[in-house]
């Protein structure tokens, strides 16, 4: 990734419970406020997503797109744009590390809109996506 923001939250769980909330796409309407449906189109060989649809309702941003995901047992995911009315690029990753009894998620994401957008704008709009992710990943998990 070129350009890209990147936050970090400490988790109260294991990774691997961590990673199976970020696997199970079916849940994403509950916890996430702008992800309104999702489809998972193919599986990879361990039976987690390889390919979603994602319908996004972030008020003044409506979009449909679909990412392929990589998977990296309870360590990383990492996506990137398959296709998008409103994205050029969109990649992103979750990485999980063992932090004492927690686990530390940093989670890293570079867009890129066909719109023309400052990249101060672009990077702040990133910052409140990983943020909003980050905390409705901990409440859901912690919850």
């Amino acid at each position: 990734m070129a350009e890209h923001t990147r936050s970090s939250i400490v988790i109260d769980a294991t990774p691997a419970e961590v990673m199976a909330v970020i696997a199970d796409f079916a849940a994403y309407p509950q916890w996430t406020g702008e992800v309104k449906e999702i489809d998972v189109l193919e599986s990879g060989p361990d039976g987690r997503a390889a390919k979603v649809r994602l319908l996004l309702d972030a008020g003044a941003i409506r979009d449909e797109h679909t990412l392929a995901y990589t998977w990296d047992g309870d360590r990383e995911v990492s996506w990137t744009l398959v296709s998008s009315q409103m994205l050029r690029a969109l990649d992103g990753s979750y990485a999980l590390a063992p932090a004492g009894k927690g686990t530390e998620v940093t989670y890293q994401l570079a867009v890129d809109v066909k719109i023309p957008m400052l990249g101060m704008i672009k990077r702040k709009a990133e910052k409140v996506i990983i943020d909003r992710a980050l905390a409705g990943l901990k409440k859901r998990v912690e919850g």
